[in-house]
């Protein structure tokens, strides 16, 4: 059995590593797994047993997601546009997969329009075509023009057969931000939450700070810096993870002012083995990093990112909140102070039954649907 696996992280590296963990579960479930990723490389992503097709890289200008430029920072050409997809169409012909997974779209990736509607149609033009699915997490943006809403439906209804929602329905349902969810209830299936496993690290801190990529999270890396040396009688060894994208000057400006006990560093591949052995994490609420604080059932202060008219984060967060898992501070009121005060104020984690399996589940789903169609196919050889 062979799967196409089709992710574009803009900003972040969120997306990226949702879909590694889908893609390495897929292949330890005995899938050959082909993983296209269309943004800017990250060192460590896909699993080594995962082949991966590196596309001409597209990232966002700034958080706005306004524009798109390459690598270069150039805006996007015609031409470099009809590359990415003859490319992509190309990795499709030569994969021939049995089952074609692209996350995001049609719910968000809008703007990867000019690739994945020539991609989805040969997919469905094929003589045996795959099965196709969106794989989407479970809270999405807010404040959804109508008519994308109802372009989305439609978009599922001609081309996929599945939505793999990666959540737990206890504790958000995709129509509680995609009202039109019901019209394709049919092919929504709820995997749980991409955890990762749990881990281990031979390091132990008291404070773990975490800003994601790091491109949107210099508010929170600023804060957390000014408010280390005020709080280090009661928590004196502290990680800050800056996280891949933020910018360098401004990073070893941090590391001057630092006082001794804090550990700055780009990025931890042991993150979520950190957060096992530490007292607190304070972090954004991005759906990877949420995932890894309720696997190690750390204490936790969020401030979801929330620039550009962005909902999801403070609305997971939120939710968090509600069920006495974390303490949230808003980004418009983050400063050093009401970090200090939140990070004194978290609670111990109350218990809770997420389902984070949904790696594994979605590797389960997929391979059962993949027998069911199989069998309908022999069916009709027969007949």
């Amino acid at each position: 059995m062979k799967a196409l696996v089709y992710v574009q992280h803009l900003l972040g590296i969120g997306h990226l590593a949702r879909v590694s963990r889908i893609a390495a579960a897929l292949s330890e479930d005995g899938i050959d797994v082909t993983l296209v990723s269309g943004g800017t490389p990250v060192s460590g992503f896909a699993k080594a047993q995962v082949k991966l097709v590196q596309l001409p890289p597209i990232r966002s200008r700034d958080t706005s997601f306004s524009e798109l430029v390459d690598a270069e920072d150039r805006p996007l050409s015609d031409e470099f546009k009809a590359m990415r997809r003859d490319r992509l169409l190309a990795t499709l012909a030569a994969t021939q997969p049995d089952v074609l997974i692209i996350e995001a779209f049609p719910f968000g990736r809008r703007q990867m329009r000019f690739e994945l509607i020539p991609l989805l149609e040969a997919a469905k033009a094929q003589q045996h075509p795959p099965i196709i699915a969106s794989s989407v997490r479970d809270i999405l943006q807010e404040n959804r023009k109508p008519e994308r809403a109802e372009e989305t439906v439609r978009t599922v209804e001609e081309f996929f057969d599945l939505v793999l929602v990666h959540g737990d329905p206890g504790f958000a349902r995709l129509e509680e931000t995609f009202p039109l969810a019901r019209r394709i209830a049919e092919r929504i299936v709820y995997t749980g939450l991409v955890a990762g496993e749990a881990q281990t690290s031979r390091d132990h801190f008291d404070v773990v700070v975490s800003a994601g990529g790091g491109s949107a999270g210099r508010k929170l890396i600023q804060a957390a810096a000014e408010a280390a040396p005020r709080l280090m009688a009661r928590w004196p060894r502290w990680c800050i993870i800056t996280g891949p994208n933020y910018p360098q000057s401004e990073q070893a400006a941090h590391a001057t002012r630092l006082p001794q006990g804090v550990t700055l560093e780009t990025f931890r591949p042991d993150f979520p083995g950190l957060l096992a052995n530490a007292g607190l994490s304070v972090s954004q609420a991005g759906y990877n990093t949420v995932c890894d604080i309720l696997r190690a059932r750390c204490p936790a202060v969020l401030i979801p990112f929330a620039e550009g008219g962005e909902s999801e984060q403070s609305d997971r967060a939120e939710r968090l909140e509600k069920l006495g898992i974390a303490r949230v501070v808003r980004e418009d009121r983050l400063t050093a102070e009401s970090l200090a005060e939140a990070m004194q104020d978290a609670p111990e984690p109350a218990a809770q039954a997420i389902d984070l399996d949904g790696a594994r589940q979605t590797a389960r789903l997929i391979r059962d649907r993949f027998a069911a169609v199989s069998e309908s196919r022999q069916g009709r050889l027969k007949h």
